[in-house]
Order: structure tokens, then sequence, then C-alpha cells
């Protein structure tokens, strides 16, 4: 399926979330007004809200907690960038500058306490404690991975359960809120685990799919390839690279990532290595496993239009080109 036609289901769904979010993060303060204006007109592909939006359309028509739902999800996901972005020291998000580059690093930190105190505010008022419960668990996950990949980095000693853990926390958790929070919004309280399984599973292939990008071509994925070395990353790839390469492209690759990682040419040595282990091949492999594994949860449930855009949507995740 085309981008298009996964979310033909939800188009009037992510209109009529444009004009909810918005709202949502209308402020008197002008400076606030000012930054969150700049983020909106910014948002990437609404791949979290269109999640919310099917995982409820396949069990019932949305409504305002679906609204609601999808809102508090992109709260999350925009307070998290604009906080990455400070702690990255990134100029730079998806093209555009980021806030931090515009407004430096207190105001960068600051909107992003405010959006995350918009969803306390936002779920208290509109009732929706159950939804902010799913919020919560995410917010808690997503730093616990993070300060765990910062601590195995250090070390040089992450190992592929490891691995799992971090991505499964860091980007595979705000995927499964999505699904669990479309859920809870259709009233179908016994799906709740099946669907966050289901987002969990798509989480974890998507985030292989980006660990894979990192050794493609400049060109084809339009950004800069090698990232994951220069930030010292021990992503699948490497990790398999470095359990499977012979005693000296493991010791060669292991003094890349602890004193070379600054210089292209030894980054470009190391991607050779992690192709030549046959690294990218296996991490393929694990990609289209877990997103087998999503597909597999929803066979069982009725076939409807939003069903076959989720199904559409994993094999997007794991064929896309950038």
């Amino acid at each position: 399926m085309t981008a298009d036609q996964i979310i033909q289901p939800v188009l009037e769904d992510l209109q009529a979330f444009e004009r909810h979010f918005s709202k949502t993060m209308k402020s008197e303060v002008p400076l606030l007004d000012k930054v969150t204006h700049y983020l909106v007109k910014r948002k990437g592909k609404q791949v979290r809200p269109i999640f919310v939006f099917l995982s409820c359309r396949l069990f019932a028509d949305t409504n305002q907690k679906t609204l609601d739902a999808a809102s508090l999800v992109e709260l999350l996901h925009t307070a998290t960038l604009v906080h990455d972005d400070v702690v990255d020291d990134a100029n730079e998000r998806r093209g555009y500058f980021s806030v931090n580059a515009l407004w430096k690093n207190k105001i960068a930190v600051l909107v992003g306490d405010y959006m995350l105190s918009k969803i306390l505010l936002l779920s208290l008022e509109t009732e929706n404690t159950d939804l902010l419960a799913v919020i919560a668990r995410a917010v808690r996950e997503m730093s616990e991975g993070e300060l765990l990949q910062i601590e195995k980095a250090r070390k040089l000693d992450i190992t592929e359960e490891v691995y799992f853990e971090v991505i499964r926390k860091k980007t595979a958790s705000l995927i499964s809120t999505c699904c669990e929070a479309g859920c809870l919004a259709a009233g179908v309280v016994e799906h709740r685990e099946t669907m966050r399984l289901f987002g969990e599973y798509v989480g974890m292939a998507f985030q292989i799919k980006d660990d894979i990008f990192d050794y493609g071509s400049s060109v084809e994925i339009g950004k800069p390839t090698g990232n994951d070395i220069r930030e010292q990353k021990l992503t699948l790839p490497l990790i398999y690279a470095i359990n499977h390469s012979s005693d000296s492209d493991r010791r060669a690759l292991k003094t890349i990532l602890k004193n070379r990682y600054d210089d292209e040419k030894h980054i470009r040595h190391a991607i050779e290595m992690v192709k030549a282990s046959g690294g990218l091949e296996y991490a393929q492999a694990r990609m289209l496993e877990y997103g087998e594994k999503a597909k597999s949860l929803l066979e069982s449930f009725e076939n409807n239009e939003a069903k076959k855009a989720l199904m559409g949507l994993v094999d997007y995740t794991m064929h896309r080109k950038k």
C-alpha cells in the first residue's frame, strides 16, 4: 500500500486533529505561542496520530477521546524531540532549525516542560486518566531507555539483549502507547494488551530499519550516513559485526568507536566492516521477524479498512526509503 492509501481511512480524522492540536498548543504568553506555532507548522508525517486513529477504527468510529489521545501522544512526541535536540546539541530537525538553535537551550527546555504539563492538564480536564496512565508509562520507559543506552555506550558492552531492551523503551514504547490509547478510545479494554504489543513490535521494526539506514547511501536516504558511529551508538548491525568478526576486525571496530569515531576515513572503514560481516542482512531479518509478529496479532480481528491500513503501515515501516 502507498502512504496515501494507508491514511485514506483516517483522512478526516487527521484534518480534525490538525485543528484540535493547533488549539491545544495555543498560549497567552507571546514567546511560547511563537515557539509552539513554529513547531506545529513543522510537524512530520503524523505517524503517531495515524496509529491512534487506525487502532480506534479497527474496533469503532473515532470520537472526541480519540482526538484527545492523538493530541496527548503528539504532545509527548514533540516534547521529547525538543528535549532531545538540547541533549544532542542538534541545530536541525527535519531540515529546519531546531528550537534550541533559534531560541537557545533554556527556552527549548521550558517549552518541552510546558508540553509535558499540557499532557497532565488536558488529561485531567477531559477526565482521561486511563490515557494519562498509558502516557506516563511511556515517559518513564523512554527516559529509562535513553539512560540505559548512555550507560552501556560508555563501556561499549551493549549485547543484543540490551539493545532490544533499549529500543523497546526508547522507540517502541511510544508507538505501543498510540495503539493502546486508540484501543481505549474505542472502548474495547479487553484488546488493549494485544494492541500495545502490536505497537511495540512495529516500533521495534521501525527502529531496526532506521539503524539499517545508517549504513546506506546518503544520496538515497537524504541524510548523512555513519551518524550512529559518530555518536558511539551500538546498533544491531554493529553489535552483530562485533560478535561475528575476526579478532582483528573486532579490535579495529572497537578502536574506531572509542577513539576514531569523528574521523571520516575510519567511519567509512567501520561501515564496510559491518557490511562485510553480514550485519545488515541479520538486522533486516530481525526487522522482518518483528513485522510479521505484529501483523499476526491483527489476524483474529474483523476485516475492515482500518485493519488493511494497519497491515499496510507495518509493511510501509519496513520498506520505506527514508
